[in-house]
């Protein structure tokens, strides 16, 4: 009988992991964050971050999933068993970001229905904020349920029950293996026909117009390695869980280069087309591209629905391919993460993949509707400061200590370069996961606080708590659960 939790092939791997990696980030933050941060200038700190940080860490973080293959929170047990609570930590986390990721994968799917029909209206930033989110900046909109919004969103979760309950290869390999090609002619569809609209050039030269003063600037440099480092998800489980699915023969080196270049690609390639259109949109309206471009919410459900309102029955082409591009890229991401919680789950209290599955996506579901009301949308951006300023690095931090020291990722070095063609690991690698990364992620962890710091809100530190509690309770309960089977405390490890 074939493995539930084992891949099919070595290119479903890799697809999955691209999959996984590619996601909104991509296409709504990242053309916002190199605009910003110094056009043409910002790829040398990019160049810098990706060598630093993502080569290293995601060979590490490959290398050792690939060796227990089990999940996240098994592994740590196996590495020192008084730190399971941590084991849980990290899965739960990306679980509570699976939760609120819902709730754009939502909007993204009323996006898409609407834009058959361009049904957001002459003003879609009215529509967005007043029609449809009813949005307010205060936990007191909370009462207010949004009906429309909590459908879509339970869509969301239907799909992720339907792939995730399946045998691995038969739901998340299969899905990887169509979406993520398919994700990348689409968005090679939209970025060509952009450049090819009047005014694209004027995007396109704000986008690259380098300024390279800010070079000298702290902050440059912070923008580079925290999209990489959430660009790439890494340290959040998906690889480390991912690659544990692998074959014997996976060139895991390789592996982990190929998917940095494909994502790195994918929103260099995105960011073409989204200046392309804020161009155009230029062009059309006479308001300089610097007063138009946005990021996250308001560059894809206002700037965009904008565009395609102006482009006529041309929009009612581009518009549903756009919207249902993006909602790939959330889908295949959120299988990922919520593929994390899943697996410790079935290892730990010996479920079937459709039994966890479905106890977790109906925690997700019941959960996720605080994000459909109206207090939904500011819930949301202080959710996502909670997940990605306080935790993650933190944990990823401490994730990296125990790989490195603790496991001792030496143990590596030859394993890993036996199973790899040309490229090999040696002392430098050792050196980057053992030192200098663990710096780098403090180095962004602080600059991340400071931001929290500088926030003053009550109501922020209020949902901070909560989500706090949620976390270290469950973690701490999930530890304190005795193993239903006794594969808890075995793991098939592939170093002898």
């Amino acid at each position: 009988m074939a493995n539930v939790n084992r891949w099919g092939s070595n290119l479903t791997f890799v697809l999955a992991m691209i999959g996984s990696a590619v996601g909104l980030g991509n296409i709504w933050r990242y053309p916002y964050v190199l605009y910003s941060n110094g056009g043409g200038a910002f790829y040398i700190p990019y160049l810098v971050a990706i060598l630093t940080l993502a080569i290293p860490f995601l060979i590490l973080e490959y290398g050792v999933g690939y060796h227990y293959q089990s999940s996240f929170t098994k592994a740590i047990v196996k590495i020192k068993p008084k730190l399971e609570v941590y084991g849980w930590i990290l899965p739960v986390v990306v679980f509570i970001m699976t939760v609120y990721y819902s709730t754009i994968m939502g909007w993204d799917g009323i996006y898409l229905f609407l834009s058959f029909f361009k049904g957001w209206g002459a003003d879609p930033n009215t529509y967005l904020n007043v029609n449809l989110l009813h949005s307010v900046d205060s936990l007191g909109g909370i009462t207010n349920f949004l009906p429309f919004v909590a459908i879509f969103m339970l869509i969301g979760w239907f799909i992720v029950w339907i792939v995730s309950r399946q045998n691995l290869d038969e739901g998340l390999g299969k899905v990887c293996e169509i979406a993520v090609p398919l994700l990348f002619v689409i968005m090679a569809f939209i970025v060509i026909f952009s450049l090819t609209l009047p005014g694209a050039g004027i995007g396109l030269a704000e986008l690259f117009d380098p300024d390279w003063s800010l070079l000298w600037h702290f902050d440059i440099w912070m923008a580079a390695f925290g999209q990489i480092f959430f660009s790439l998800s890494l340290g959040m489980g998906a690889g480390f869980t991912y690659a544990s699915y692998t074959k014997d023969d996976v060139d895991i080196i390789s592996s982990g280069l190929q998917v940095i270049i494909a994502n790195c690609a994918f929103e260099n390639f995105a960011a073409l087309g989204v200046f392309s259109i804020l161009g155009y949109m230029s062009l059309h309206s006479g308001v300089p591209v610097s007063q138009i471009v946005s990021e996250g919410t308001t560059l894809i459900f206002v700037a965009y629905p904008q565009v395609f309102n102006v482009l006529g029955i041309i929009g009612l082409i581009v518009g549903p391919l756009f919207f249902f591009t993006v909602y790939i890229a959330g889908i295949t991401s959120m299988l990922s993460s919520f593929e994390v919680l899943s697996i410790s789950f079935q290892n730990k209290f010996a479920m079937t993949r459709a039994k966890a599955s479905l106890i977790l996506c109906l925690i997700g579901a019941i959960a996720s509707m605080v994000y459909a009301t109206s207090a939904g949308s500011y819930i949301l951006s202080i959710a996502d400061m909670f997940v990605n300023n306080i935790v993650v690095i933190l944990s990823v931090f401490v994730e990296c200590i125990i790989f490195a020291w603790v496991f001792k990722a030496d143990r590596l070095i030859d394993f890993l370069n036996e199973r790899s063609g040309s490229i090999k690991i040696g002392k430098i690698w050792l050196f980057m996961v053992k030192y200098i990364i663990p710096i780098l992620l403090i180095v962004i962890w602080v600059g991340g606080m400071i931001d929290i710091f500088a926030l003053d809100s009550i109501e922020y530190i209020i949902v901070f708590a909560i989500l706090g509690v949620i976390l270290i309770v469950s973690s701490i309960i999930f530890s304190l659960l005795p193993a239903k089977t006794k594969e808890w405390f075995k793991t098939g490890e592939r170093i002898k």
